[in-house]
């Protein structure tokens, strides 16, 4: 199997497919599936650019939104993660994951999708200690704090990850796994990126749960970005022996090392997204403790739901099918033939995808304002239980003390452009 991968897309879809299009020419070959490890910048319409964190110079339409239309299809099936440039609002629609465009799948901001034989996981945003243990309480219309927090990655999402058992073959994430630089050519990276050195020789660039998950799932491969630099790196765990190739890539700009095509032994295909298995279990499992608000989360193992629900998933997914529901487009495109007003900001809109994700899963929907949620997970059958209710202690001083600059962000943003 032929997998281009790439580093960060800030919204240049049709560039990126043209490249891959002119390699596939020049080199006489098919490429099977494009992961974007991130900042993809899937916005709608001119509203969407209202969730998407960046200097406002910055915010235009570029390419996703004739995909998103179905003015252009994309060529090759496409999966990607969230960054730190996104558009948000959208991507919170999706959070379980799911098509943003037809051929083009959102892994969720944290999840596993199986391609072909292939079992791929991702973590989508940025890591910053200070918003890691919150809940998920930032919730469009976002103001100038939780725009710039929405991101960030939850410890919530990564349990989930720890919790897989199953093999992955591939995991992607936006900033690296902090440490990573050490099993790579470190003295290279830091001759062409010299504002690194400081953070490396503390140890603090790059995620630390990505570490974690690095350690704990040994992909084959593991892709990321965010840097704008091209960096390769080998790890051999300890435990077993097993090796993690690590490829991080640069953004999407002419003469920049942002594209590069890897060969992942598969069996022959059909090369299709499909739902996994394990995954879907986990989800189930995990939805009672969502945490929806500022405070801390806390979960004690005897907290969590005692039943496996592999069986339960396998038997449904029988019966159904494996593919995900269908793409529906649930807001107007952006139209450059029509020169209208932005209407005003609303609150977060009801994505069909994920409504029949979790009717199929038996889940109430959780990802509307706080306050509806807290509701719907005090009325639900998979409520909090009151030791977790309890452990739960306010930690919104953290949550707004953000006013400093993301870890990495400033060696992210170097670069003018970014």
């Amino acid at each position: 199997m032929k997998i281009a991968v790439e580093g960060c897309l800030h919204g240049e879809l049709d560039k990126v497919y043209a490249t891959i299009h002119h390699m596939e020419m020049v080199e006489n070959i098919k490429i099977d599936l494009l992961i974007c490890c991130g900042d993809f910048q899937a916005a709608r319409n001119e509203n969407d650019l209202e969730s998407l964190s960046c200097p406002p110079k910055y915010r235009c339409m570029n390419s996703f939104w004739k995909y998103y239309s179905g003015q252009s299809i994309a060529p090759v099936p496409t999966i990607f993660i969230g960054g730190n440039h996104e558009a948000s609002n959208y991507l919170w629609e999706l959070y379980y994951g799911g098509w943003v465009a037809p051929n083009i799948y959102f892994l969720g901001f944290s999840g596993v999708i199986k391609f072909g034989k292939i079992r791929i996981g991702g973590l989508s945003g940025i890591y910053n200690q200070r918003h890691y243990h919150l809940g998920h309480f930032e919730r469009p219309p976002y103001n100038e704090s939780d725009l710039r927090s929405v991101y960030h990655i939850r410890e919530y999402d990564v349990m989930k990850l720890k919790h897989i058992n199953d093999p992955v073959d591939i995991f992607i994430s936006h900033d690296w796994p902090v440490g990573i630089y050490e099993y790579g050519n470190v003295k290279n990276l830091i001759r062409h990126k010299p504002f690194f050195k400081e953070e490396i020789q503390k140890r603090t660039l790059g995620s630390v749960p990505a570490t974690e998950l690095l350690n704990h799932l040994k992909p084959q491969y593991w892709f990321s970005a965010h840097l704008h630099c091209k960096f390769a790196a080998v790890v051999q765990h300890k435990v077993d022996g097993s090796i993690t190739k690590f490829l991080a890539l640069d953004k999407c700009l002419p003469g920049r090392d942002f594209l590069q095509i890897v060969d992942v032994n598969s069996d022959p295909g059909p090369y299709e997204i499909q739902y996994d298995e394990e995954w879907l279990a986990i989800t189930r499992k995990f939805n009672s403790v969502f945490p929806l608000s500022r405070k801390t989360f806390h979960l004690r193992p005897e907290q969590l739901d005692k039943q496996d629900y592999r069986e339960w998933v396998k038997n449904k997914l029988n019966v159904r099918g494996t593919q995900p529901f269908d793409f529906v487009q649930n807001v107007p495109p952006f139209d450059p033939s029509q020169s209208l007003a932005k209407s005003s900001a609303s609150g977060p809109s009801r994505n069909p995808q994920t409504e029949s994700l979790l009717q199929f899963l038996e889940l109430p929907y959780l990802l509307d304002t706080a306050t509806e949620a807290s509701m719907l997970i005090q009325n639900s059958t998979y409520a909090y239980s009151g030791d977790v209710c309890n452990k739960l202690s306010d930690d919104v001083k953290s949550a707004e003390a953000n006013d400093t600059i993301e870890l990495g962000e400033h060696t992210e943003d170097e670069d003018e452009d970014a």
